[in-house]
């Protein structure tokens, strides 16, 4: 498959991975199964027909009335042909029940291709957030290489002038070397992230794969103060984990009808004809024989269970567990969306506080560094305390970073309860 040369939005990622996920393919033929189920119940209301030829051959010795001896073997023939239909006219509402319950599985499957579609979009949307935060921080540490070069040049010409100690000078070349080595893990990181990426599309590896960079600033701090039970609330009514579990809660009473439907007697009407033609009645044609035996037939059957050997018992018991699990399942699945829920919201009044506060220790970060770098300039400062404010707008600069890609995840993890569709 030729993929796309422009780069990819997260639209265009999650679109593509959709296409090409194995499990969703495995689920859409899931429920093209239950589909031809569904169609196959619907038509077993209907009478069945049936059509029938035989063919067959025989000899025997005939007995002489006057001598009382058996001639030789003598061959005749005899062709049959006939044709019938079978209609069940009650059968303990099994049918009806076997209809509704196909109809309730091809719509579970339809909700468990959605769950699917769904849990790959979030985990595109984390990969293509890494993505991002992967290559800021390439970015970031750029930066700071440009900005210490220049103070590698600027402190070999005190050193050159015998302004500083070649101590001074060569804390300044180490922290460059430092910062070199944050680059090459920081592209490090961006490759794998980017590999990640294109393996959880199913897109094969290549050079050209570019992400588009989405302006984030919208996103950024909304204040939001969810409340779990109201998203739960929501997240009830909408989410196809929920649909699904209770379409085979669904199902599975119905399982327990149509285990009881075989304690009530069966009724069905037969209808049919048939002819048939022999070879010993040779002196009639055969067309006219097939005329003359023409026996058409129409009939009643009436089953009535006495004893089955525990078997509808069985199918009974069976079902009310089957009942159970099914009650159970929808519990769990309820429980783990209200878990999920809850702590969704946390992290995102947790990542909102924390955002706040790294923003704030960056900026702080940022102005002591521009004081710093000043003052060093200026020979006011030694390279000592030049490396310590950089190193702290290092470490504030990443945890800044890393909290913005935190806190956008969150919120996107919180519509994705409420049912609002990924994009950024």
């Amino acid at each position: 498959v030729k993929a796309q040369t422009n780069p990819w939005t997260l639209n265009d990622c999650i679109n593509y991975a959709l296409s090409r996920n194995i499990d969703v393919q495995q689920a859409n033929l899931s429920n093209q199964r239950n589909i031809l189920y569904f169609k196959q119940a619907k038509a077993s209301r209907f009478p069945s027909l049936n059509a029938s030829a035989n063919q067959n051959f025989n000899w025997n010795r005939i007995q002489n009335i006057d001598t009382e001896e058996y001639g030789n073997l003598t061959g005749s023939d005899n062709t049959g042909y006939s044709i019938g239909s079978s209609v069940s006219l009650f059968k303990g509402m099994e049918i009806n029940n076997r209809i509704r319950q196909s109809e309730l599985n091809m719509q579970s499957s339809r909700y468990s291709i959605e769950t699917v579609k769904e849990s790959i979009e979030l985990n595109v949307l984390d990969a293509f957030l890494q993505v991002l935060y992967a290559k800021e921080s390439v970015t970031n540490a750029e930066k700071q290489i440009e900005a210490t070069t220049e103070q590698l040049q600027l402190a070999e010409e005190r050193l050159n002038l015998g302004i500083i100690s070649r101590s001074d000078y060569l804390q300044i070349k180490s922290e460059l070397a430092g910062e070199k080595l944050t680059l090459a893990n920081a592209k490090s990181q961006l490759a794998i992230t980017r590999i990640s990426l294109m393996q959880l599309m199913e897109l094969p590896v290549n050079d050209s794969f570019a992400i588009m960079l989405p302006d984030l600033n919208e996103i950024l701090n909304q204040h939001q103060q969810p409340v779990a039970s109201d998203v739960y609330a929501k997240a009830l009514a909408i989410k196809p984990q929920i649909k699904h579990a209770a379409m085979n809660r669904q199902s599975a009473l119905l399982d327990e009808k149509i285990a009881k439907a075989g304690l009530l007697p069966d009724l069905s009407m037969n209808a049919g004809l048939g002819t048939t033609y022999s070879g010993s009645e040779s002196e009639v044609g055969y067309f006219e024989q097939m005329n003359n035996k023409v026996s058409p037939y129409i009939g009643l059957t009436l089953t009535i269970p006495i004893y089955q050997n525990k078997q509808v018992k069985t199918n009974i018991g069976i079902a009310k567990i089957g009942i159970a699990e099914a009650e159970l399942e929808e519990i769990n699945t309820k429980n783990e969306l209200r878990k999920e829920i809850e702590q969704a919201t946390i992290s995102v009044m947790v990542a909102q506080e924390q955002y706040e506060a790294s923003m704030e220790e960056y900026s702080v970060a940022l102005e002591s560094m521009e004081v710093a770098n000043e003052k060093y300039n200026l020979g006011l400062i030694n390279s000592v305390d030049f490396i310590f404010e950089k190193t702290n707008l290092i470490t504030s600069e990443s945890q800044f970073l890393q909290s913005k890609y935190n806190l956008i995840f969150s919120y996107k993890v919180l519509d994705f309860y409420i049912g609002i569709p990924l994009s950024l």
